[in-house]
């Protein structure tokens, strides 16, 4: 009788440090994965930090075609990149004053303006913005600024990392996923990371500089045809004898057209004849009456 409670009873007892053990298993798996976890944070936050400059300067000078050169040229020493330039000029004023009968000079008050978009490496970035501060006369606004992407760069890192060891896995069987297009929305979201990742990095290494600057109203002077078509009248002796000439050419199409006419012209006699034949017969007949 014993034994039958007895045997129940210590099967009982190794089911329940089964249980424990199991149990105890898994927690340290759990926390072997969360510190393996720590360990790789703490690692890839040791890595140098991912600091992202951008600037921007206005100033005016003398000159913007020559600046322009300028900058270039020196963007290229600094084994930099222009990315954009726009150079615009804008007419404030013009006036046209006649130097002749068929000439005239314009005079034309513009203003000109550019805007320029450069790659220079980080460590150069501090002499190139010293070197283009003292192109212009003054400088209107300049600065800089210090973006930390440390942490976003971190996070792409763990994530691209974390979804590697998935696919890895799911090669060798150890994980199934059910639906294909979720290995490919996967294998997408790591080109996402990646792409982010190289983003960062060139960002770090090379620093966007804007660049807009101006000079002061300049004058352009340039000898032009008269587009006045009431400039170009003839001399009034001329303009008289051509009168004169087209006057007279007038009268002859008159005398021409009166001679094309002169059937008409004889029936118009002929009629005031007979009108005026009636006329004198009547007459004669009242004063012998």
């Amino acid at each position: 009788m014993k034994k039958r409670i007895l045997i129940p009873l210590m099967a009982g007892l190794a089911l329940l440090w089964a249980c424990k053990g199991k149990g105890r298993a898994e927690y340290e798996a759990i926390n072997n994965s969360s510190s393996a976890d720590s360990a790789k944070i703490d690692s890839a936050a040791t890595t140098q930090p991912k600091l992202v400059k951008t600037a921007d300067i206005s100033f005016k000078v003398k000159n913007v075609q020559q600046t322009a050169e300028r900058i270039s040229a020196l963007t290229v020493s600094c084994n930099g990149m222009v990315v954009h330039h726009q150079m615009t000029s804008t007419s404030e004023r013009s006036q046209d004053i006649r130097i002749s009968h068929d000439s005239v000079m314009r005079v034309t008050s513009f203003n000109t303006i550019a805007n320029m978009t450069v790659k220079i490496p980080q460590a150069k970035l501090e002499d190139f913005m010293n070197q283009v501060g003292r192109m212009g006369i003054y400088i209107n606004n300049r600065r800089m600024d210090i973006t930390d992407k440390s942490l976003e760069y971190l996070s792409s890192q763990l994530k691209l990392k974390n979804r590697a060891e998935l696919v890895a896995q799911q090669k060798k069987g150890q994980v199934i996923i059910k639906k294909p297009e979720n290995v490919l929305l996967l294998k997408d979201d790591m080109v996402d990371e990646q792409i982010n990742n190289l983003g960062i990095n060139n960002a770090v290494k090379n620093s966007v500089v804007t660049l807009s600057f101006y000079q002061s109203n300049a004058i352009n002077k340039e000898i032009i045809a008269n587009d006045d078509p009431s400039a170009y009248n003839l001399p009034l002796l001329k303009r008289m004898a051509m009168a004169i000439e087209n006057g007279w050419e007038v009268f002859v199409d008159v005398i021409v057209g009166l001679t094309n006419l002169w059937v008409f012209l004889l029936a118009g006699a002929g009629v005031w004849m007979v009108i005026r034949y009636y006329r004198n017969k009547k007459s004669v007949a009242m004063v012998k009456a």
